[in-house]
């Protein structure tokens, strides 16, 4: 079973790091996608207060509750930042969204356990597994 399997299909409370409030963005439109689809989501975006309906934080270390899947909507240079923060709060897994890439970022989430997941869009593996 690949990463990306085992990520949707055993981890459903989803940080999205760098999540927008306006609906015109990507990162708003696939969290809406994966939150009506059964995921949990928790915004992380420091200039908001809420996203989506749920109570947005301004970093991983500030969300109380616990964390499957951080998905990242950031530039590539602030991915080994924000997965050494998924590491500290016990995250499982690591999502780079389409064009989010950084091997050094991966590799340090390989080596702390974390399952990663590179260069794709989760939503379209929702999607995908939904039948459309």
């Amino acid at each position: 079973m690949s990463d990306i399997d085992k990520v949707l299909e055993t981890c459903k409370t989803v940080a999205v790091v760098g999540l927008s409030p306006r609906p015109d963005r990507d990162s708003n439109g696939v969290a809406q996608y994966i939150q009506e689809h059964g995921y949990r989501i928790i915004p992380v975006n420091p200039a908001a207060q809420e996203i989506l309906g749920e109570k947005c934080y301004p970093d991983l270390a500030s969300i109380p509750e616990p964390v499957d899947v951080v998905d990242i909507f950031r530039r590539s240079e602030e991915v080994p930042t924000i997965v050494a923060d998924a590491v500290k709060i016990g995250a499982r897994a690591v999502w780079m969204q389409k064009g989010v890439v950084s091997e050094e970022g991966a590799s340090a989430a390989r080596e702390a356990g974390l399952m990663v997941v590179m260069d794709e869009c989760i939503e379209c593996e929702v999607r995908a597994r939904a039948g459309g």
